[in-house]
């Protein structure tokens, strides 16, 4: 019997079409359940997010908002993203609250990094750098103690202030990199008692901070992995600043840790 020329038509583009579909998902150009297509983007916190370190900072001011940083990165590499940049060097919890007057509800994507400056960094920085290893440790200590009973609060206040004003915005935490590689192949500075010290302050701030967030909802970028074998004191390619003039962008991630670190990390959660 002959089939008819209209329905073997409709035979041959459903074939396509399957076929279309299974070669999109070899090249891996299919979304996934994970994928945030966002065009609507703001990216607050503090210097960790607004690129401290990473230079071209263009009329940022004292925000210190990089053309370097991951969420100038992201936008650029997404066409068609509304993209709403707030993050500021120096920020708070507090500060935080107030960037997120930003977000409106037409928000589909939303970071964050903060928690930091809460705890002490930069004093822990300084007395460290001046100080006795045990007055480093004693220093690192009280930091830790901070994060781990005063912060909790203050970070479920700024995750639950963002989804309150973008209910439909995936919430992204991005945390901060260990420093140091102990023993590396720093020959000069700090000792590695005080080098590990700071970097187990580091690791109780990516502790609390994602437990707050996954307690929020929101999705933890865990950055630390990222950075390995780009420490201070590594034998490869490092991917942060040291000690370094203008002195605000010490211990912060120059462009190539927010190109070969924090873009990537969330890159891989949101496609």
């Amino acid at each position: 019997m002959a089939v008819p020329v209209r329905k073997i038509s409709r035979l041959w583009i459903r074939s396509f079409a399957a076929l279309g579909v299974a070669l999109l998902a070899m090249l891996g150009l299919t979304g996934t359940a994970s994928a945030v297509k966002a065009t609507n983007y703001v990216a607050l916190g503090d210097s960790y997010s607004s690129g401290v370190g990473a230079g071209s900072y263009g009329n940022s001011g004292s925000c210190k908002r990089s053309s370097n940083a991951y969420p100038q990165l992201w936008a650029n590499a997404h066409a068609g993203t509304t993209f709403t940049f707030v993050a500021c060097s120096g920020a708070r919890t507090g500060d935080v609250l107030n960037q997120i007057n930003s977000v409106t509800s037409a928000a589909t994507l939303v970071t964050v990094s903060v928690g930091g400056n809460d705890a002490g960094f930069a004093d822990v920085i300084t007395t460290c750098t001046l100080n006795s290893d045990q007055t480093c440790l004693d220093r690192v200590n009280t930091a830790k103690n901070y994060a781990n009973n005063t912060l909790p609060p203050l970070l479920d206040n700024v995750y639950a202030k963002i989804k309150q004003k973008a209910p439909s915005a995936r919430v992204i935490v991005l945390g901060y990199p260990r420093f140091y590689t102990v023993p590396g192949s720093c020959n000069v500075g700090l000792s590695d008692t005080k080098r590990s010290a700071i970097n187990s302050g580091a690791d109780t701030l990516a502790s609390v901070i994602s437990s707050r967030s996954a307690a929020a909802g929101a999705t933890f970028v865990d950055v630390r992995g990222n950075f390995a074998g780009h420490n201070i004191c590594s034998n490869g390619d490092v991917w942060l600043n040291s000690l370094t003039w203008p002195v605000d962008e010490s211990y912060h991630p120059k462009a190539s840790g927010h190109s070969g670190a924090y873009y990537p990390a969330l890159r891989a959660v949101t496609g």
